[in-house]
């Protein structure tokens, strides 16, 4: 399986936030049918680790991955609990080398050329840009494109519906990431049928020529 590919073809990488281990299958599962088979469950909750195992056991045609990891400890554990890939908000040099090591994809955040040679030095190729939409958005992508330009960027916040389809028409960017398609809010009411639908929203309107 080609999880950074798996990434590419879903479009939106969403980061979804579970306060109830229960929700991530159905969560999963509404993801899926929108069109996006991929999850990035994220460690801000105490929930994480059982969610990704859930996800794992159950929804065998759901790529999921755990977001917001921190440290080693939180990598290894999300790993032992099925997580296919890992993101995380900035570069850590020691979560990077495990993931390099066994194998394990890992999107880092990198913002700075510094940030994206350390990224390159360990042969990634796609890396996380967060927050997008303070550190300067496609305009600062498209300069940073200009001497990396093998990287792909997942650029995460700020986009929505309403621009996705300026982000994935870009040469640079390899997908975008996002929770506006799968609310915390709506995932807490179980309004599954309404994350389905802001999927397939955001990826006809990224989709679309």
């Amino acid at each position: 399986m080609d999880v950074l590919k798996r990434m590419e073809q879903s479009v939106i990488v969403p980061v979804v936030v579970l306060d109830r281990a229960e929700d991530a299958v159905p969560t999963a599962k509404a993801l899926a049918a929108g069109g996006v088979d991929v999850m990035e469950i994220t460690f801000r909750t105490a929930a994480a680790p059982e969610a990704i195992k859930a996800v794992s056991a159950n929804c065998p045609d759901v790529v999921v991955g755990a977001g917001t990891v921190l440290n080693l400890e939180q990598c290894r554990l999300a790993v032992s609990m099925g997580a296919k890939f890992i993101v995380s908000p900035g570069y850590d040099a020691a979560v990077t080398e495990w993931c390099v090591s066994n194998g394990i994809p890992i999107t880092p955040g990198c913002v700075t050329p510094t940030e994206i040679q350390e990224a390159l030095r360990m042969g990634l190729q796609v890396i996380k840009f967060f927050p997008a939409n303070v550190y300067g958005g496609l305009q600062a992508m498209r300069a940073l494109a200009g001497p990396f330009p093998g990287v792909k960027f997942l650029p995460t916040g700020g986009v929505n519906t309403e621009n996705i389809r300026e982000y994935v028409h870009t040469p640079f960017i390899h997908a975008v990431g996002g929770s506006w398609i799968c609310p915390r809010s709506d995932i807490q009411n179980k309004n599954f049928e309404k994350i389905t639908q802001l999927c397939i929203e955001a990826r006809k309107a990224a989709l679309e020529r």
